[in-house]
């Protein structure tokens, strides 16, 4: 820091006061010195006697008593200019230590003077020094900012650095992992794919092999109807050739047979008509209650024991209805048909050809 420098008046301002502080000092030791003198004897007055001759005395007396006088007036005299000395001697001496006493005042003004010239010098060589202390700490505060702020602005920037780097990495590990996602989502969809044309095809088999087993099964069906149509043609022949007896005897023996035919029958044609629900399961059993016209024409099918499964039973009464009339029944003797007028039958998933 630059010391300013002091100015015209700040220069003569402390010296100025020092000399009339001096001066002060000075009239003051004076006038105590003046105050302590100590006080001369008064002066002894000049005795004068006048002798007078006196009739009665002598010539001899006269001439003693004036010389007397005369020793007298001559001793008063050199006593008066002794002390007359004395007074000067003590006055000048009063005035030395006067002189002497303001010799010293001024001696220890200019002491004074020159202690606080040294101390004001002592001062502006402290003020000095603190202020280069001053500003030696303030340069190492700066010093010590700057690299703190250097050391901030490093760690900002290593940081900066290191988030970029992480960023970076990221960045790269996602897009590795979004590459092996998507080579891992396409095999998947690759292996499904395959799985969906697998199983495509084996769809399209077990339809092929599911429909070949119908068109055998319907064949079978139509060949066993075919069969029991000509063993019922066969049975009507040989009852309207033969004698009322036999007739009877084939009767009561063929019912039996064409009774049982029938349900047959009907559970074949049901089965051709059924659509299996979901919940179907095998050793479910359903008894439906039948109602049938003469002439084989179904008029109402009810559940009379249900299997505890409502789309079975559902699946079950429809199939019957579906049948809807059997012309086979239009041949069977009153008799022979009574039995099929209202009657039970029971169903199971294996009857049904499941």
């Amino acid at each position: 820091m630059q010391q300013r420098e002091p100015s015209a008046s700040e220069s003569y301002f402390w010296p100025s006061v020092w000399a009339i502080g001096l001066h002060v000092l000075v009239f003051g030791m004076l006038f105590v010195s003046f105050a302590m003198t100590p006080e001369l004897p008064p002066s002894k007055p000049i005795v004068q006697a006048t002798l007078y001759q006196l009739k009665s005395k002598s010539q001899a007396t006269t001439q003693t008593n004036q010389k007397i006088a005369g020793e007298a007036k001559k001793t008063a005299s050199r006593q008066t200019e002794v002390e007359q000395l004395e007074q000067k001697k003590i006055e000048q001496e009063a005035v030395k230590a006067a002189e002497q006493k303001k010799a010293d005042a001024a001696q220890k003004a200019e002491e004074a003077r020159e202690a606080a010239e040294a101390k004001k010098a002592e001062a502006a060589e402290q003020k000095k020094a603190a202020e280069a202390k001053k500003a030696e700490e303030a340069k190492k505060a700066a010093e010590k900012q700057q690299a703190d702020i250097a050391k901030k602005k490093a760690e900002e920037e290593a940081k900066k650095q290191a988030d970029e780097e992480a960023k970076k990495q990221a960045a790269e590990e996602a897009k590795k992992k979004a590459a092996e996602d998507a080579k891992k989502k396409a095999a998947e969809d690759a292996k499904k794919k395959a799985a969906a044309e697998d199983a495509k095809k084996k769809a399209a088999e077990e339809a092929k092999k599911k429909a070949a087993a119908d068109a055998q099964k319907k064949k079978a069906q139509e060949a066993a109807r075919k069969a029991a149509e000509d063993k019922k043609a066969q049975a009507l022949a040989e009852l309207l050739s033969d004698t009322t007896e036999r007739q009877q005897a084939l009767a009561d023996e063929q019912g039996d047979q064409v009774a049982g035919d029938f349900d047959d029958l009907i559970r074949m044609r049901a089965a051709e008509g059924w659509a299996r629900p979901p919940s179907a399961r095998k050793g479910m059993t359903v008894v439906l209650q039948i109602n049938m016209l003469p002439d084989g024409t179904i008029t109402n099918v009810s559940v009379a024991k249900s299997s505890g499964d409502g789309p079975f039973d559902s699946s079950a009464v429809a199939a019957v209805k579906n049948i809807g009339r059997l012309t086979e029944m239009q041949g069977l003797k009153p008799s022979d048909f009574n039995p099929y007028r209202s009657f039970k039958m029971t169903f199971t998933p294996e009857d049904l050809a499941l």
